[in-house]
């Protein structure tokens, strides 16, 4: 710039000077002359400008075509390709063109059916007999006849202590209920005698009395002698120790040529009874009134242990008795069930989950757990209108058996619920089935969305067209 205000007014009509006719400058210089060598820089510099302005134009309308939030507003042909697309390439609204595409969801239908009323319970698997065997006279422990975790029967013999010291006790015992019972015979004919005697007047009276003392007396100890005797059976029965219950032996306590007492701390051994077993487990005292309307009646409510996990049943049983009172610091009343344990699935101890039957819910409206939302409005569903979009719909939830839940009102058998993906759902949201996408691409829904396509698809091609066209013009 500062070049051309530079130069003198005699050289910036340098042009005209060349054409045909035109008179000599008064320099005397020809056009071409060394006097007119700044105008090719000019005319270098302007090209270099105009090819800048003209590749920012090409970039600037390929940005402008191919940006998501780009594309001509004004183009009849892209606005015709939305439309037929049905908002699959959202122009400049993109937000509200996301917002409003149908949303892939999962439904359900609301059916028919029983639905039991189950009360569930964290309980402790109790066995009815946990016996904790012990002598019951004291000896040296000879033989132990059992083998741990052997499953015994009431009766079995488990040990032998040594019998021989009770065996000459009781031989002892019987030799002197044979004496004290000849001393009584003996007695019996003397008084016999003196009896016949006083009869005659030949002896005083008073002897007969003391005779008849005497015979008495021996009577006495002949009793006390056989006492004596079961006494001594008795201790040689317990000499051999027997199950006092059907059951499984655990460890042993006591290793053979021991000597033990009555007094022995653990016992010999311990005997659980497994079959039949109990589970002993709580529930709410509001849960009370409608377990006693159906004992009261005498009906056998249904109890299942299931493991840790809830997921694998062990054991099915029945509800055998509950508690005379209500724990206060829990509010809770223990509850015993009874089951067979044939396949020792319930073992003592085993923290179970447990499932009481109360009663069942004849024809109630049912649907997947998952379909049930909660919000401040309470409980809610998402119900499928015909047409594809969705409404929320307040329900009143009743009884939930795992995967299931019963609506007590608010829905209808045979109305469609969504299951899956209503995290992005809202009230007159439009949605589309997975399952219905086979059955909708031979119909009208089909040839529609096929127009869509190709409406697309020509809106695409005339913007790629007519960029390229730009391009070429620019260029």
């Amino acid at each position: 710039m500062d070049e051309q205000q530079k130069l003198p007014e005699t050289s910036r009509p340098a042009a005209p000077a060349s054409q045909p006719g035109s008179k000599p400058l008064p320099t005397g210089k020809p056009a071409g002359g060394p006097g007119n060598e700044p105008g090719a820089p000019q005319r270098h510099r302007g090209r270099t400008i105009a090819l800048i302005v003209a590749a920012l134009v090409i970039l600037g309308v390929v940005v402008w075509r191919w940006h998501p939030w780009g594309g001509p507003g004004g183009s009849a042909s892209a606005a015709a390709g939305a439309s037929g697309a049905s908002g699959s390439r959202p122009g400049r609204g993109g937000a509200g063109g996301l917002a409003n595409m149908p949303q892939p969801v999962h439904v359900a239908t609301a059916k028919q059916g029983e639905m039991p009323v189950v009360l569930t319970a964290l309980g402790t698997v109790t066995p009815l007999a946990n016996v904790t065997v012990l002598p019951q006279l004291s000896g040296v422990l000879q033989d132990v006849y059992f083998k741990e975790g052997q499953m015994v029967k009431k009766g079995d013999v488990l040990a032998q202590i040594d019998p021989r010291p009770y065996q000459i006790s009781l031989e002892n015992a019987q030799g002197t209920l044979a004496r004290d019972q000849a001393l009584l015979q003996t007695a019996r004919l003397d008084l016999k005698r003196y009896q016949t005697l006083l009869s005659q007047d030949s002896i005083a009276s008073q002897q007969v009395d003391t005779q008849a003392s005497l015979v008495r007396q021996y009577e006495g100890t002949v009793k006390s002698d056989q006492a004596n005797i079961d006494t001594f059976k008795l201790d040689l029965v317990y000499a051999r120790i027997t199950a006092p219950v059907s059951g499984r032996v655990g460890l042993r306590q006591v290793d053979p040529g021991n000597y033990v007492t009555p007094g022995l701390t653990n016992g010999i051994v311990v005997i659980t009874q497994l079959q039949p077993i109990s589970v002993i487990f709580t529930t709410s005292e509001d849960n009370l009134q409608q377990i006693l309307q159906q004992t009261q009646t005498g009906a056998k409510l249904s109890v299942t242990a299931y493991d840790r996990s809830n997921t694998t049943s062990l054991e099915g049983g029945s509800l055998e008795t509950l508690d005379n009172q209500i724990d206060t610091t829990t509010g809770t009343v223990k509850l015993r069930a009874v089951f067979q344990n044939d396949k020792n699935l319930l073992f003592p101890n085993q923290f179970v989950n447990t499932r009481l039957l109360v009663d069942t819910i004849k024809d109630a409206v049912i649907v997947p757990t998952p379909a049930v939302l909660n919000g401040s409005m309470g409980s809610f569903v998402y119900v499928v209108k015909p047409d594809n979009t969705v409404t929320v719909r307040p329900v009143k939830v009743g009884p939930v058996d795992g995967e299931r839940t019963s609506i007590k009102s608010g829905l209808q058998v045979g109305e469609r619920v969504v299951i899956d993906g209503s995290d992005r759902l809202k009230e007159g949201a439009k949605i589309t089935i997975p399952a219905d996408k086979p059955r909708g691409a031979s119909g009208a829904r089909g040839a529609s969305g096929a127009s869509g396509a190709a409406a697309a698809s020509a809106a695409s091609g005339a913007r790629a067209h007519h960029g390229k066209h730009a391009a070429q013009a620019s260029q």
